[in-house]
């Protein structure tokens, strides 16, 4: 088993994440962003808590897969004599009494297939960053792990000794556990997850029969859109950048942070996916969480991530209690990003609210209101496009004048000159597109070098993955000279074996040794842009290869064995593989008059 084959359930309120040998070794409870009550994931190598599994007696071999378009888990554990039994695992998601159903609970079903496999159930949460062991009380047919804080309550079919004093048994009718909030369950277990299973398919499946799928590559484009949905905290509109904190970025490294929160850059490439997709509702929802929690009367300067709900803090600090993943440590809460200069924000949240201006599917279109809302950002845009930052690579001890931060401020301005025609601000659109060509050609006059190719910071010569996003942005064409130079000095310097580095230089904890999935795909984009086709497409095919058991990504990949590093599943990841899918794949009817 490769150290990232996880497979994520979910439904917009919690998330866990399962091995493939069914055991939950992350899952924060009772929001996406709380404290892991199964933490082995960051837990060292053998952990001893932080956990929920099956063990079975003479196990053999095990198989998983989801439910097909949906987030349900399916896992199939066998034993030496032929035995076996199918654990399902979701987290319920419907619609009921005309309202979305999505409580922050886990539902785990077991069922035997073949004979009466022998079997223990342990349920093992800590609290606190597992820091405390949890006070336990029983009842008739239910556990409650009690924190300082919170309260995890475990009710089954089956007496709650077994899972308590982790009695096994013979697996000889279908067992089933609802892990979540202190609520009792008033029906019947078995009864209750049939239903829920029932409905949480039918959710699922008719959410993936609205996608906008290409025709090449519709499983791995249609399991990525799943699990960016699973990536959205849906009560605020929040968007995480991985569900995960402080999976290495490579082996031994202090490259680890928690990816638990709302970077309003994620979000964006992350609502841009799924607008491709046809899932505009995630936007709106998103636009909600922008307006609520951080585009307000006083907001001219933004931080670059935000919590996903205002109870969370983002100061960061190390949990010593947990070893870190595969005893890596530390194991960080919070982030210091949150304190960071990042220019590139202003244009990631115009970016993100462009669509609903002109989107008619969407029931209140953007207005004069929401312009008037969005246009102090665009001021600070303009002030803040040539001033140095961290960049969207977030370096904490340098900064500079990054190409990327700059064109977003760009675009935002850019973009806000179109808005503004839209809304019939005539006078204010003709300002915008003025001050929006004046900062173009400053960009573009200190970005290109002596050689002719983009710099990743003005008036300087650093090669970055991220200046292959500037066609994408709408500043210069893929098929410009000085992009086409850029192209080759990218591939000069950053392509490793079909991976594309970040950059090339040391940063604040020397070179990088692995390869930003994303910016692979970027390049792949830029190809295809190009007119590089076949070579595009190979590098996509390689990329796919690296995906784990689940068909999903991390955040980083080693550019020598392959293997996955960084937190996971990571949006980035899954947004380049859903538009790089989109750009390379042939028309619907160009397949279907060569289907075989």
């Amino acid at each position: 088993m490769r150290q990232l084959d996880l497979a994520p359930i979910g439904n917009c309120a919690v998330a866990s994440l399962i091995d493939a040998q069914a055991r939950h070794v992350w899952f924060c409870f009772p929001r996406l962003d709380a404290d892991p009550v199964f933490n082995a994931l960051v837990n060292g190598n053998d952990p001893a808590t932080g956990f929920m599994d099956v063990l079975v007696e003479g196990f053999k071999t095990s198989s998983q897969s989801y439910l097909r378009n949906t987030a349900i888990l399916e896992t199939i554990l066998r034993t030496e004599n032929g035995e076996a039994l199918r654990v399902i695992d979701f987290a319920p998601r419907f619609r009921q009494f005309g309202r979305s159903f999505r409580p922050p609970m886990l539902v785990r079903r077991l069922e035997p297939i073949s004979g009466q496999p022998r079997i223990t159930l342990r349920m093992r949460p800590s609290f606190g960053y597992g820091k405390t062991a949890p006070q336990i009380s029983i009842g008739s047919n239910h556990a409650r792990f009690i924190g300082s804080d919170n309260v995890l309550r475990v009710t089954a079919d089956i007496g709650p000794s077994y899972i308590l004093n982790e009695t096994p048994f013979l697996l000889d009718q279908p067992v089933n556990l609802f892990i979540g909030s202190d609520e009792s369950v008033q029906e019947d277990p078995d009864g209750l997850a049939k239903r829920f299973l029932h409905e949480t398919t039918g959710y699922w499946t008719d959410w993936a029969r609205q996608l906008a799928v290409p025709f090449d590559w519709q499983e791995a484009v249609i399991r990525a859109a799943i699990t960016l949905k699973l990536c959205s905290y849906e009560e605020t509109g929040a968007i995480v950048a991985a569900l995960t904190t402080s999976i290495p970025e490579a082996p031994n490294t202090e490259r680890n942070w928690d990816y638990r929160y709302c970077w309003l850059r994620d979000s964006y490439f992350t609502v841009n996916a799924l607008n491709r997709l046809g899932v505009t509702r995630t936007m709106e929802h998103y636009v909600r969480f922008l307006l609520d929690t951080v585009v307000n009367e006083q907001a001219r300067e933004l931080h670059p991530v935000y919590p996903i709900n205002s109870r969370t803090k983002l100061k960061e600090y190390e949990a010593e209690a947990l070893a870190g993943f595969q005893g890596m440590g530390p194991v960080r809460v919070g982030n210091a990003a949150a304190a960071q200069r990042q220019n590139d924000v202003y244009g990631s949240v115009v970016l993100s609210s462009a669509q609903i201006f002109w989107d008619s599917r969407i029931p209140s279109i953007g207005g004069v209101n929401l312009y008037r809302r969005l246009s102090p950002l665009g001021e600070t845009a303009l002030q803040s496009a040539l001033v140095p930052d961290a960049g969207l690579w977030e370096y904490r001890n340098r900064s500079g004048v990054f190409t990327y931060s700059a064109t977003m401020c760009w675009a935002a301005s850019h973009r806000l000159a179109m808005i503004a025609h839209k809304v019939g601000a005539t006078d204010e659109a003709i300002r915008w597109g003025e001050k929006s060509k004046t900062l173009q050609q400053e960009i573009l006059q200190r970005a290109v070098t002596r050689e002719g190719w983009l710099s990743g910071a003005l008036d300087t010569e650093i090669a970055d993955a991220s200046v292959l996003l500037l066609p994408q942005l709408g500043i210069l064409p893929a098929t410009d000279e000085r992009f086409l130079r850029t192209l080759k000095v990218i591939e000069k310097r950053l392509l490793k074996n079909g991976f594309l580095l970040r950059y090339d230089e040391a940063d604040d904890f020397g070179r990088p040794e692995t390869a930003f999935v994303v910016c692979t795909f970027w390049y792949i984009d830029a190809l295809v842009a190009a007119g590089r086709q076949e070579e595009a497409r190979e590098l996509f095919d390689n990329l796919l290869s690296r995906r784990n058991n689940a068909g999903l990504l991390s955040e980083d990949v080693d550019t020598k064995s392959g293997e996955l590093w960084g937190n996971f599943p990571q949006t980035y990841s899954l947004v380049g593989l859903t538009l790089s899918a989109h750009r390379l794949s042939r028309t619907w009817e160009q397949g279907l008059w060569h289907a075989s």
